[in-house]
């Protein structure tokens, strides 16, 4: 698969590969996804917009240079009751030293080393020479290591000031994450979904980007439902092989009345839960981890979906192209067996498809027990 470098959404050769649950693969234009779904089917995306949650600073005790990358809402308001109302205040964070994105994240620096209670000053010189000097939160935006997580690169940050200062702060001084394959600075509208409602990602939930308005009105037309639930999808990488292990963080989400009264009524009438992204399974099938039905209201997607998971919800994922290995891959795992995903990797390989968030698609349909070896008894043999 090749890199998809630049930051367009829907660009018009953007290619879709779909396999059946007989491991049959079809390609066509990703336009024409909407022919790929059924009647009855109820589509479910995730329509969480994306933070500007790259910071770049100094970290005041050694002066040097630093960047933070807000990877995680904190629990530091956990009620007790399994839900979380996330605090703007509270983080958990990536921090490197001093770069950019134009370095691969992996090649990046550690930060100066950190210890608990060292503050670090977003904003411009001047602000950030006021906060030196006086150690007031005006015009900077200031965080404090609360705590070091086991790792020199993962801490938990809490920024200082009221939660308007802290919202202002993040437009202001924050960019969107972003890695080396994309080669011009990223725009906030780059990463926001068509859909995009409440900031709560710190990337974007990019399998959203297929969808557009018009796209929507067409499945309304044939009759194929549409719903979404709010997830604070996490980081994809942290540039370190043992971090990366821990991936993905806990994921703080929200699932409408609405929308968990639209599952009930498609799995009641065997109609397909169609996902659209990784995140969107993950926090379906946290959701319904208790007792098989979707609940609504808010939860922490805090479990780890891969071959040996037992899909509950989610019939049919739609999802960009995901190298093996990565935490996204292995939800992909769930849902094929390793042999039939090897005969999807071979044809994305085979027809460079794009790779990454502003790539190409795959549209999966679940093999039912899904497993190393698995394949429907009743199918013919699958096509290349």
């Amino acid at each position: 698969m090749i890199a998809a470098h630049r930051p367009v959404q829907r660009p018009p050769d953007a290619r879709l590969l779909v396999a059946d649950s007989c491991g049959r693969i079809t390609h066509a234009p990703r336009s024409q996804l909407v022919d790929f779904l059924r009647r009855g089917d109820l589509v479910i995306a995730n329509d969480a917009a994306t933070l500007p949650a790259s910071l770049h600073g100094v970290h005041l005790p050694s002066g040097a240079d630093i960047e933070v990358r807000l990877a995680g809402w904190s629990r530091g308001r956990d009620r007790g009751d399994g839900r979380f109302a996330p605090d703007i205040h509270l983080f958990t964070a990536v921090a490197f030293g001093a770069g950019d994105f134009h370095t691969r994240t992996e090649d990046r620096a550690l930060p100066p080393p950190l210890a608990p209670g060292d503050r670090v000053a977003f904003g411009s010189a001047a602000d950030v020479d006021r906060t030196q000097v006086a150690g007031h939160h005006e015009g900077a935006l200031v965080a404090t290591i609360e705590a070091l997580l086991d790792h020199p690169r993962l801490v938990r940050v809490r920024f200082g000031g009221s939660a308007r200062h802290v919202w202002a702060g993040l437009a202001r001084y924050g960019r969107p994450i972003q890695y080396a394959h994309v080669n011009t600075p990223l725009a906030t509208w780059d990463v926001w979904t068509p859909i995009a409602s409440l900031p709560a990602a710190f990337e974007p939930p990019s399998a959203g980007f297929a969808l557009d308005w018009r796209s929507i009105g067409l499945m309304r037309e044939r009759e194929i439902g549409f719903a979404t639930i709010t997830l604070a999808a996490g980081i994809s990488s942290t540039g370190d092989p043992a971090l990366d292990q821990r991936l993905p963080f806990d994921e703080p989400y929200r699932v409408p009345a609405t929308t968990a009264a639209a599952i009930s009524r498609a799995r009641a009438e065997g109609r397909r839960i169609i996902a659209v992204g990784t995140t969107v399974v993950r926090g379906l099938e946290h959701a319904a981890a208790l007792d098989g039905v979707v609940h609504p209201g808010e939860g922490i997607a805090d479990q780890r979906i891969g071959p040996g998971s037992r899909l509950r919800i989610v019939d049919a994922l739609l999802s960009g192209t995901h190298e093996p290995g990565g935490s996204h891959y292995q939800i992909l795992r769930a849902f094929f067996g390793d042999l039939a995903l090897a005969g999807v990797d071979a044809a994305l390989d085979a027809l460079g498809y794009r790779t990454h968030e502003f790539g190409d698609s795959v549209l999966i349909e679940r093999i039912p027990g899904a497993g190393a070896d698995s394949q429907r008894e009743d199918c013919i043999a699958p096509a290349a």
